[in-house]
This record gives structure tokens, sequence and C-alpha cells, in this order.
């Protein structure tokens, strides 16, 4: 139950919370990534009849410009404009009308009968012609008598004095133009407004002409001091949600991956726990299993050693001391192992002792000498100057050292070099053990601390385990990494304490 609520929390942090999060992050991205379209596609929509206007008054211009140095001529009489009106009203089917009025405002002659008679001098885009002598067009549509809507454009006529002596005027068609930009952008919804704010045209609106300055933007045209409102278009909350969806959906991938890397992590963790702790409670049993028979194992040995030292001196035959010296050694082997068996379930209690670990080295250097002797192998030792404080049991130590130069020495049957060093750092001081032996395989150093594991053919295999129980009960550790046919290194690392 314990574990499930602990599976329920990690899915919880590990997936649910970070894909919840994701989800409105990618949501809101999903968004702001359609509105950016949106804004984009609203800027071209707008762009493109920005440039049709400033095309169609270039070309009113043009034409406006055309017709004017015709009616300036001194000579040309209003009535023989009249053909040249209509046919330019003719060419370009925007044009609701085209008219020569005089610089009052009257109309004088036009492309059609609309406007004949008319008096347009109340008209303030043609007031403006006649005080700024230059094109003007009308800031807001009018409605003619034949119930058309037209935008009007004024171009003053001069004679050779520079003086205005006639105005044409051209009526743009507004129904005309709306059918045109409904061509261009069948689908947008915009509106042409002028100088003052106020609505010329608009498109697709449907007779609702407001919406909000936040869903639209104005774009201005070059050549009138008007501008195009175009609306955002409409999310496409179906796109949104297919972009947000593949990305949410990746982020679960992803999160139930590392879910499952994590969980792995640490059943991997669990196991070498329960590994550890199995290997301990082996250990606790055969200490405790020794603990228990340890002096009903002895007591019988140590009179079968006293009966066997009598018959040895009762038969001196040649061969029945070589079978007395086997079961002496058999024996003196029985107790060695007794003697681990008991470090490994409960290291005897002793009393631990600060001790300058360099002393406890040169007490040991003779024998460490004389057994390098007796394997053709050469012994360096580079000690600290400064004394190396530990605590720590000294026959343990001593037997820790022993051990490890020992297998050191059984590796290099051929001979070799064994090298001891003793550093000491901040707070640990190292001790380290290296030799040139045949090394240890991959295979076999991950076994070497396992209880009872053994290489060679009469060991015991708790010697490196009964080392790193002591280290353990002396708060050290120890590292052994190693290379076929390049030798052993053994690192043993322990709290450094203050000289007394």
């Amino acid at each position: 139950m314990k574990s499930r609520k602990r599976n329920l929390l990690l899915y919880l942090i590990a997936v649910i919370i970070p894909t919840l999060a994701g989800s409105i992050f990618f949501f809101m991205d999903s968004v702001k990534q359609n509105d950016e379209e949106r804004l984009e596609e609203a800027k071209w929509i707008g762009s493109i009849h920005q440039r049709s206007w400033d095309q169609f008054i270039s070309e009113t211009v043009t034409t406006l410009d055309m017709l004017s140095l015709t009616a300036g001529s001194a000579d040309t009489p209003s009535d023989k404009l009249e053909p040249l009106l209509q046919k330019a009203n003719q060419l370009d089917p925007r044009y609701g009308g085209i008219y020569l009025l005089n610089p009052s405002g009257e109309v004088l002659t036009g492309s059609n009968q609309f406007l004949a008679n008319s008096d347009l001098s109340n008209k303030k885009y043609l007031k403006e012609v006649s005080r700024t002598k230059d094109i003007v067009i009308s800031n807001s549509p009018e409605t003619l008598t034949n119930g058309q809507t037209v935008v009007g454009i004024g171009k003053p006529v001069f004679n050779d004095n520079g003086d205005v002596i006639s105005i044409i005027v051209a009526h743009m068609r507004v129904d005309y133009v709306q059918n045109i930009m409904r061509l261009l952008t069948p689908e947008a919804r915009l509106s042409v407004l002028n100088s003052e704010k106020e609505t010329i045209m608009d498109i697709n609106m449907n007779g609702d002409s407001s919406f909000s300055s936040q869903n639209s933007i104005s774009i201005p045209i070059d050549r009138l001091p008007w501008s195009v409102k175009v609306e955002l278009p409409p999310r496409d909350m179906l796109a949104i949600v297919k972009d947000a969806f593949r990305a949410i959906l990746i982020l679960m991938i992803i999160t139930h991956i590392l879910f499952l890397l994590i969980k792995y992590l640490r059943l991997k963790k669990q196991n070498e726990e329960e590994k550890k702790e199995n290997e301990l409670q082996k250990l606790e049993l055969v200490g405790t299993l020794a603990a228990s028979t340890a002096h009903e194992i002895r007591n019988p040995l140590t009179g079968i050693k006293g009966l066997i030292q009598l018959l040895s001196e009762k038969y001196t035959n040649t061969n029945d001391q070589y079978y007395f010296s086997v079961i002496n050694d058999e024996i003196s082997r029985i107790n060695e192992i007794v003697s681990e068996f008991l470090i490994l379930g409960k290291p005897a209690a002793q009393k631990m002792e600060t001790l300058d670990l360099r002393n406890i080295i040169k007490e040991l250097e003779p024998l460490i000498i004389s057994e390098a002797n007796l394997h053709n192998v050469t012994f360096e030792s580079a000690i600290s100057d400064e004394p190396v404080m530990v605590e720590c049991t000294k026959d343990q130590m001593k037997q820790v050292i022993l051990n490890l130069t020992k297998n050191a020495f059984e590796s290099m049957e051929g001979g070799g070099k064994l090298t001891i060093k003793l550093n000491k750092m901040h707070s640990k001081c190292q001790l380290k053990i290296a030799d040139t032996g045949s090394g240890i395989s991959e295979g076999e150093i991950e076994k070497i601390f396992h209880p009872f594991y053994t290489s060679k053919e009469t060991g015991t295999g708790l010697g490196l385990v009964v080392c790193r129980r002591i280290l353990h009960s002396f708060g050290g550790e120890i590292f052994i990494t190693s290379k076929e046919t390049k030798g052993t290194h053994v690192d043993i690392f322990l709290p450094a304490k203050n000289e007394a």
C-alpha cells in the first residue's frame, strides 16, 4: 500500500503536473501563434486594399490632369468638352460621372445629365479645391438623385496666368469600389475611414460597422488622408486545439518515459539496497552462528591439537611426522576461519585509540620486507612526514594491512613491485597499497567483497570482507581498482584526527 502511494505521488509529480502545466503553456502558445497569423493575414488584406486605392487615386489624378490640360485651353468651349468627358467616364466604370464646373461651383457640362445646371458651391471639398488650388477628395460620400452613392474628387483648371478658370469633378462610385474590394478579399471584414475616422464604405460588415480596435488594425492610404481598417479573422480554434494536442501528446510521451526511467532507477536502487541488506543479514547470520559455536569448535580443537602433539612425540617416523604436520596445519586453518567468522558477525568490542598510522606501518615493515624477499618482490614505501592520526584498533588495523599485502604477494608469483603510500588530506588520510601482479578481471572485481567468493584454491572468500568490515567500524572506506596483467590498487580512506 505504501509503495502504491509512492508510485502515485511519483506519477503525479513526473507526469500529471508537468502535463497540466505544459498543456496550459502549449495551448496559450498555440493561441499566440494563431493570433500572430491572424494579424499577418489582416496586414496582408489591408496592404492589398491600400495598394488598390493608391493605384486608383494615381489613375484618377492622371485622368483629371489630362482633362484639366484640355479644359485649360482658352479656345476650348465647354460644349466641346462634353464628348471628351463622356469618353473618359466610359473608359473607367469606377466613375459615376465626370463634370466641368465654373470656379463658383456651378455645373457647366458633364458626362451625364444627373447634375445638369446644379450648383455645388456648398460642397466643402470644392471650396478646398478653390482655396488650395490642388486636387481634393471629398471626406464623406454623397447620394445623387439617381440613388447612387459617390465620393467626389475635384481638380482645378488653370489658365496661362495660373488663375482657376474651372473645376473638373469625378464621382467615384462607392458600390463599384465595394464590389472590387469584395472580389479581392471575399471573406474579409473591413471599412474605409476618412481623416475624422468616419466610415466611407465597408465590406462584409452586414450592417455592423463597429469592431473594436483590439480586434482590428488600421493601415493608412498613402495618397489619401484615409485608412483601411481590417478586422482580424476569427480564431481557428480547431487549428489551435490540433497544434496544442500534438505538443501535449509529445510532452505526455516524454513525461511517461521520464516516469518509467525514474521508476527503473528507484527499483534498481531498491534492489541494490535489498542486496546489501541480504549480505548484511548473511554476515549477521554467519556471525551469530560463529559466536554460538566458536567455543564448541575451539575446545575440541585444543584437545585434538594437544593429542596430536603427544602423538608426534611418540611416533617419530618421517611419514607419521608428515601426517601430524598436515593435521596441525588444518587445525590452524580451522582456527583462522573461526576467527574471521567472529569478526564478520560482530567484531570484538575493543577499545578504540587515536594512533599514528605511520607507526603501525613501520612496525609491519620488517614482516612485509621479509615476505617480499621470499616472493622476489621489490618493496617501496612513501609515508607522510607529518603525523597521520586515526581512531582505530591497532591489531585490527595491522590485520587489514597484512591481509592486503598478502593478497598482493600471492598475485605476484613471478616477482614484481609492492608500494605502500600514506598521505594526509584535510579531514581524511589515504593509505594506498599497489602491486604489479596479475590483476583482477572486470567480472571478478564486482564480486570480491561478496562473502565466500574467492578465486584461490584454498581461500575462504572472507579476507576482503573482513577488511571492509573492520574499516567500516573505523568509519573508513576501501576501494579497489585493477587491470589484468597490470596490477591492483587498493585505496583506504580513514577519518583523520587531531594529534592528542
